[in-house]
């Protein structure tokens, strides 16, 4: 064992008379501990929700749509959608066409987003469709006399009071021209299922028909105003996009899952840093009691410095106790708070120890994904601290002169 590590070590074992020295080290472990293990639970939470969030979302969306520039829709859909789906990266697509209608049943109205989608293809690029509360899917593809099926979702049901197998009257403005005014298309059409994605957005706002059913409502035969794709990897849908803007020709544009949600995960990034920023400064003051203790004890034992260098101890040796001394405690209280911190978040996450409520958060309890790699840069990030903790306090000893302090000794 090296000389400078040796007397690191002894000085963290306080003798009786140091008490006041010791109890500020096991604060000072403590502190690291504390704001290490923090920073280590709340950057899963982090992630956790992030993650989930990310998961639920482009799973009930797709990861790129392509639509034109002028929103009159795309005519020969299928042949365009056959040449974009050779494109790499692309593993399914569906067309579909949406437009905002107002639903009623008896007293109740409200206004939605009516989707006309080809079931068998939107399943393949989202799920939202797969997570159906009552009813199947295969009632899209029903045939009623004088009503369209119509799939609507959890919290819209509610609020209208229908359930599978009721009628609603759905009124689009896209109407028909007489010589005094424009008159509303209405249709009847009949609930063969509610679905429960657990966004409140979607379960409130969206309902589903086929989209033979959609283009004969809106009066727009063979019309598409959308086109979606999903992709084997999400991350690659910028330059993805690039290409079927390509492919497709002037007078199209396309939207990404990143653009999409683009103001969701900026304030999930943001609220990142601002929890690195509070937490963190717990390990800043624990760093400042590994600088009191470090100051407190070069007063301690001036007598005992002046020794060692009178022996022959090097000023550089004597720095190096110091800062190894403070090395020493920052790096206890880090393996401690990242054993704790991930032990924790794995307990946590395993066993589901703080509950929400599904119905409000899309999540049963909070999630917890720890990452390694944050406990890499949060260890390095409590041993830097740590160390500038030490600079001051080492320099100082290492400028004792053994000649003064031993002079009436």
């Amino acid at each position: 064992m090296r000389f400078e590590f040796f007397v690191a070590l002894r000085y963290l074992k306080a003798k009786r008379k140091q008490a006041v020295i010791s109890v500020i080290t096991v604060i000072s472990v403590l502190g690291v501990l504390a704001g290490v293990c923090a920073l280590v639970i709340a950057l899963a939470i982090n992630n956790g929700f992030r993650e989930e969030l990310e998961k639920s979302l482009l799973g009930a969306t797709a990861n790129i749509n392509l639509l034109r520039t002028q929103n009159d829709g795309i005519r020969n859909y299928e042949a365009l959608t056959e040449r974009l789906s050779h494109l790499p990266h692309v593993v399914a697509d569906a067309p579909s066409l949406y437009e905002e209608v107002l639903v009623s049943s008896r007293s109740r109205a409200q206004g939605i987003v009516l989707k006309g989608v080809d079931p068998q293809r939107e399943v393949r690029v989202a799920n939202l469709l797969t997570k159906m509360k009552e009813g199947s899917l295969a009632g899209l593809s029903e045939t009623f006399p004088n009503a369209d099926p119509i799939i609507l979702g959890k919290e819209l049901a509610r609020s209208l009071g229908v359930f599978v197998g009721d009628s609603v009257l759905v009124t689009s403005p896209q109407g028909y021209l007489t010589p005094l005014e424009v008159v509303p298309k209405f249709r009847h059409f009949r609930v063969v299922g509610v679905f429960d994605s657990g966004f409140y957005d979607f379960d409130a706002t969206w309902a589903f028909t086929n989209l033979a059913a959609a283009q004969h409502l809106f009066d727009l035969p063979d019309l598409a105003s959308v086109i979606e794709f999903k992709l084997d990897d999400i991350y690659r849908a910028p330059e993805v996009a690039e290409a079927i803007e390509r492919v497709a020709g002037p007078g199209f544009t396309t939207t990404t899952w990143m653009e999409q949600n683009r103001s969701l995960f900026s304030a999930l990034r943001l609220e990142r840093l601002v929890t690195v920023l509070t937490i963190g400064l717990i390990v800043v003051v624990a760093a400042l009691n590994i600088f009191i203790t470090l100051a407190m004890m070069v007063m301690e034992k001036n007598r005992d410095i002046a020794v060692l260098m009178s022996m022959g101890a090097r000023k550089r040796q004597v720095w190096a106790v110091f800062t190894l001394h403070g090395v020493l405690i920052g790096a206890v209280g880090t393996l401690l708070g990242l054993l704790l911190g991930y032990g924790a978040s794995w307990l946590s996450g395993r066993y589901h120890l703080i509950p929400l409520q599904a119905d409000v958060y899309a999540l049963s309890s909070v999630p917890f994904h720890p990452h390694p790699w944050d406990g890499i840069w949060i260890a390095v990030a409590a041993l830097t601290i740590s160390f500038i903790a030490t600079l001051y306090p080492a320099v100082a000893a290492a400028r004792l002169k053994p000649v003064e302090i031993l002079r009436y000794e």
